[in-house]
């Protein structure tokens, strides 16, 4: 099959563009490089099968020839939409950048969907539509009440999803992600506690009090569980949470196991609040009932993701 990646060179992007590659699809990346880089499509660039666009999906013109031209020499039979902004703190202090970044990129995205007639549009969004709730975040939970403004333009994109299938995209899967670690990732506690404890062995500086508590999934099953539900779900609207199952992981088990693995005399620093940064959701439970009745579960829990997450990083650091 041949399909487009959004988001192409960015943490999650460039491992499903690898995974769709090994199952001999034909797949064309696009990626504007401000957070992704082109060291993640390594493998991928070497492969005949594989093509790159550099562009920015809210300059439309600047890609929509190369991707026309793509279409005309064999259709595209879905567009795996993944580019957004990533860094959730810096969109609460300049609303713009999720805006554009999250919201506009998926507008522009369904009308390329619309002009090439494509039959699928796969979403990855987010948990953070939901907002605090005390109870495990079903998908029918509502309402949903976001806290970040990208918790914001991801809910304002499924609704925009819904509204084009409704008048004629065929068919659509919305992914709803917790929180996803592993190699080749560019922000995220793991990554931010790694980098403190190379700059200063001596000591991790911890926001909030250590008692946040989330679930966390391994890329690898992440991208298990996308392509399952893709060839699985088949309703016009497809919606589904993806994590492990169990209570998930604090930070205070985070900062323990990166103190452990890279610097064991370091002394952790906790902060007094009980939430790290503002539009940040402390604790959540993500329920996965919905996807485990589809047939798919991960096959890690929470802490062993993060185990091995730390160790997949600690080893890029020191290549």
């Amino acid at each position: 099959m041949k399909f487009l990646v959004t988001g192409a060179a960015g943490f999650i992007g460039s491992h499903l563009v690898d995974r769709l590659l090994a199952q001999d699809n034909s797949v064309v990346g696009i990626d504007n490089l401000s957070l992704g880089t082109m060291h993640h499509l390594s493998a991928a660039v070497q492969n005949p099968n594989f093509r790159f666009i550099q562009a920015d999906l809210n300059e439309r013109e600047a890609y929509r020839g190369a991707v026309l031209t793509e279409a005309k020499e064999e259709p595209f039979d879905t567009i795996w939409h993944l580019a957004a902004n990533s860094d959730i703190s810096a969109g609460v202090t300049d609303p713009d950048i999720d805006l554009c970044d999250t919201f506009l990129t998926t507008f522009n995205v369904l009308k390329l969907t619309r002009e090439l007639k494509i039959t699928g549009l796969a979403f990855a969004s987010t948990s953070a539509v939901y907002g605090e709730r005390d109870t495990p975040l079903e998908e029918d939970s509502g309402p949903m009440l976001p806290i970040s403004n990208y918790g914001a333009m991801k809910l304002a994109s499924e609704a925009a999803i819904r509204a084009a299938v409704e008048s004629g995209i065929p068919r659509a899967w919305i992914f709803r992600f917790p929180n996803v670690i592993g190699p080749r990732a560019t922000h995220g506690a793991l990554y931010d506690f790694l980098k403190k404890l190379k700059k200063d062995s001596t000591q991790l500086p911890v926001l909030g009090d250590g008692t946040q508590q989330k679930p966390y999934l391994h890329v690898s099953e992440l991208v298990d569980a996308m392509i399952f539900i893709w060839k699985h779900a088949s309703e016009r609207f497809n919606y589904f949470n993806i994590g492990p199952l169990g209570e998930g992981t604090t930070v205070r088990f985070i900062a323990e196991t990166a103190v452990r693995l890279t610097s064991p005399s370091a002394i952790i620093r906790y902060g007094a609040a009980s939430k790290g940064w503002v539009g940040d959701v402390p604790r959540f439970k993500y329920s996965v009932e919905k996807l485990r009745i589809l047939g798919w579960s991960p096959t890690l829990t929470s802490d062993q993701a993060v185990v091995r997450a730390l160790e997949d990083l600690t080893a890029e650091n020191q290549a």
